[in-house]
């Protein structure tokens, strides 16, 4: 019997490899000829931080469908966690492909305000699930800031 679980990280698997397989090399080339802010000293990290930023947002899925599977209002909540997810994992297409950093500036901020709407949806329903969105609510402004570092660092790929 497939469990719920297996669907949720399923979905987040498929994505997460869908979106990063459409990467160029030319797009991927450009992102590492960019200069980086001095203190940017953990970005071998960057892959292990956002495994465990959508480990725990799937996690948080998971809960809110099991509370009550089925129903127009999960579906709705299942579908937030879906476009914050399309939005997250679109940065690295979208900016390398554009070679914009502005691109990734943007989407890094649309991915925080769905992930603070999605906190606020959550909280009444369970507390455990929209805590689970916590490492995202800490991580993506870091990000975010990052990416408008590189923006000042690399005026002419704004």
């Amino acid at each position: 019997m497939i469990r719920s679980w297996m669907v949720i990280g399923g979905v987040m698997l498929g994505l997460a490899f869908a979106l990063g397989s459409v990467t160029t090399s030319r797009g991927r080339g450009w992102f590492r000829r960019l200069r980086r802010p001095d203190w940017l000293t953990f970005e071998k990290f960057i892959p292990v931080i956002w495994t465990t930023v959508f480990t725990c947002a799937a996690w948080s899925a998971y809960i809110i469908w099991e509370r009550e599977p089925g129903t127009s209002r999960t579906w709705g909540l299942m579908a937030t966690y879906l476009l914050l997810e399309v939005v997250t994992l679109l940065y690295t297409p979208l900016m390398l492909g554009a070679r914009r950093i502005r691109v990734g500036l943007w989407l890094g901020a649309v991915g925080l305000v769905v992930a603070i709407a999605l906190f606020i949806m959550l909280l009444p329903l369970s507390r455990p699930a929209a805590w689970l969105l916590l490492p995202y609510l800490i991580w993506s402004p870091i990000g975010t800031y990052t990416t408008w570092e590189m923006m000042q660092l690399n005026p002419e790929e704004a």
